[in-house]
């Protein structure tokens, strides 16, 4: 969610800073790894409160005040930092209940340096500076996966989080990779690690660690490891979780309190770097829409590690990621742009760019046209609940005889012989397929448009599915080869008001909303149903004096109500007929709602027996 700056403008100068005990820090007086000994000889002989104890330490450590500010758990594997959280867990009410089947289940501790690397020995297996809470699920998806840059996800969770083959040079294992608004975080706990246990760390078997009791990580985990610390530098909240760890502990993360320790010891972009990595090969053009171009590419090699990639078009650099895919955003439809990539490392040398490509964006797709019809929802439930929903925002009707439905199984192999569509749909319209065994507390499978036990309708989690318009793949489910790592089981998702055109590439963050098991309420919703009432602005007497503004706005707004009689509901529905905001017994006079997507919604406001709707632009 948007954090409140201000806020975090304080916590760095009235709690942050502050809370640094007087003189804590004199005897750390070197530098390189005689620093980090002496920072070992601070911290060491902390105060063990025990495995159990953990739970109590997160009630102060781990209390989101920063994203939502709603005093619920901050987790690292599900907190969404720039939007709505798809879950969220109370702190010791929702704990290590045994049940990880899907992500929302409960929380548990993860150890980012995982337990058996030290043999579940203490006081390492109960130090709360560097054991999390996160969602039981992911987990146990991350296992005791190394942190590192995902080249290809197997496996995504629903705040972003990755887990896939390893773009880290020179490990071809698989790795966990975070969401780029906690990598830092990660990087400075295994920074601690390597300093507070510095006189075992030696004896530890792990991909990342290199044997030594000074230097601790590989060339290449290293390098990977500063450039995380340097991309997201220490914030409020880790201030604060510092602060509450140290006043149950009795000792500090000196990397938090100074930041600066991490490069006086490790090097940083050390200057002795002076190889440049290879330029990256095999640049292609995955996907595009009318303002949108997504890409992938071959990894360069480095003789430490490639930590980034910087992406052109038109000599202009538009951004820069750890893996080896980017999407372009922002640009101009109907344009032709010329795209290169250069690899760098955490020394900053770049590579010789790439070979350029050309590639020009699709016709502007205006008042939510798309350029073909799409996946609209998808329904992996419990039992033989499963459904999959089509849309058509083209603005004009389809003949769906040219399009088939396919199905891989378990990530692997050839895709089904497919289950054909038939008839007309009408622009606005959605198409819905469900097997014919699914529950009728779910859906009533008699108003399906195909009601099958075909082998497309028998996906589970890991299986690809795949829209095909006259045998070409034009969108998908999953990742197609993808493994058997689950992507999405027991969940209800439903496509992003902002995706108006197919993609054959996945992306569950940015392209699907989750929900959860057998949320089947908005199926077979038509959208010709809220473009009926987009006109509609029905004010009855209590509510006139409602007002909404700005609008059109850039993603954030106010609803006004000059007198308050009783409380009220808002819902938010967009154009596709998915409900993407509600709340009730709202009695404030003034309710602001903040970063709605690019799009076209209705506002509802329920009051007794009373409602008030109005269209919203967002621009």
């Amino acid at each position: 969610m948007k954090k409140n700056y201000f806020l975090l403008l304080l916590m760095f100068t009235a709690v942050g800073f502050s809370q640094i005990p007087s003189g804590y820090y004199n005897t750390a007086t070197g530098t390189g790894y005689t620093l980090k000994t002496q920072l070992y000889n601070i911290i060491k002989g902390h105060t063990d409160n025990g495995y159990a104890g953990l739970y109590t330490t997160y009630q102060t450590s781990d209390v989101d005040n920063f994203y939502e500010n709603d005093g619920t758990v901050l987790d690292m594997y599900s907190e969404n930092p720039s939007g709505t959280d798809p879950y969220n867990y109370s702190t010791g009410s929702t704990q290590r209940c045994g049940n990880y089947s899907s992500e929302g289940d409960c929380y548990n501790r993860e150890h980012i340096i995982p337990q058996s690397v030290f043999n579940e020995q203490s006081p390492m297996v109960a130090d709360a500076h560097f054991i999390t809470p996160t969602d039981g699920k992911v987990n146990g998806m991350r296992s005791n996966y190394p942190h590192g840059t995902v080249n290809s996800a197997t496996y995504t969770s629903q705040n972003g989080s990755k887990l896939g083959s390893s773009a880290v040079s020179g490990y071809s294992g698989t790795v966990f990779e975070p969401v780029n608004a906690f990598k830092g975080d990660i990087a400075r706990m295994y920074f601690y690690f390597a300093t507070r246990y510095e006189n075992t760390v030696a004896g530890y078997s792990y991909p990342m660690f290199d044997g030594s009791s000074n230097k601790v990580f590989t060339a290449a985990f290293l390098a990977t490891l500063l450039a995380w610390n340097a991309q997201d530098p220490v914030s409020a909240r880790e201030i604060a979780r510092n602060n509450a760890i140290y006043a149950r502990q009795n000792n500090r993360n000196p990397y938090i309190d100074h930041p600066e320790y991490v490069n006086q010891i490790w090097g940083g972009t050390s200057s002795t770097d002076t190889q440049a990595p290879t330029a990256p090969t095999s640049l292609a053009s995955t996907a595009k829409t009318s303002t949108s171009i997504s890409l992938s590419w071959n990894a360069s090699t480095d003789n430490v590690a490639v930590t980034g990639y910087d992406v052109y078009a038109n000599s202009v650099l538009k951004t820069t990621v750890s893996g080896l895919t980017a999407t372009i955003t922002g640009l101009t439809a109907s344009t032709s742009y010329s795209i290169y990539v250069k690899a760098k490392d955490a020394a900053g040398n770049s590579s010789a760019s790439s070979s350029t490509i050309a590639v020009t964006t699709n016709a502007s797709e205006t008042g939510g046209t798309a350029s073909d019809i799409l996946f609209s929802e998808y329904i992996e439930g419990s039992g033989n609940n499963k459904a999959l929903e089509i849309a058509n925002n083209t603005g004009a009707s389809v003949n769906l005889s040219t399009y088939t439905i396919k199905k891989q199984t378990n990530g692997a192999g050839a895709w089904s012989t497919g289950l054909a569509l038939s008839g007309t749909l009408a622009t606005g319209s959605k198409f819905v397929i469900v097997n014919s065994s699914m529950s009728s507390s779910c859906f009533a499978t008699s108003s399906a448009n195909i009601s099958t036990t075909a082998t497309e309708l028998t996906f589970n989690g890991n299986d690809a599915v795949g829209l095909f318009k006259n045998g070409v793949l034009i969108d998908i489910i999953g990742t197609f080869n993808g493994g058997t790592a689950n992507f999405a089981v027991d969940v209800t998702l439903r496509r992003k008001a902002t995706v108006t055109t197919p993609s054959t590439t996945f992306n569950l963050s940015s392209q699907w909303d989750s929900y959860t098991t057998d949320t089947c309420s908005n199926l077979g919703a038509k959208r010709a149903q809220i473009a009926a009432i987009e006109t509609e602005e029905e004010i009855v007497p209590q509510l006139q004096e409602v007002i909404l503004y700005p609008n059109p706005t850039n993603g954030n707004f106010n609803i006004y109500f000059n007198t308050i009689n009783s409380p009220y509901s808002i819902e938010i529905i967009s154009i596709f007929g998915q409900r993407v905001f509600e709340k009730s017994n709202i009695t404030d006079s003034l309710s602001t709602i903040n970063n709605l997507p690019k799009g076209i919604y209705i506002v509802r406001i329920n009051q007794d027996s009373e409602t008030f709707s109005k269209k919203i632009i967002i621009n």
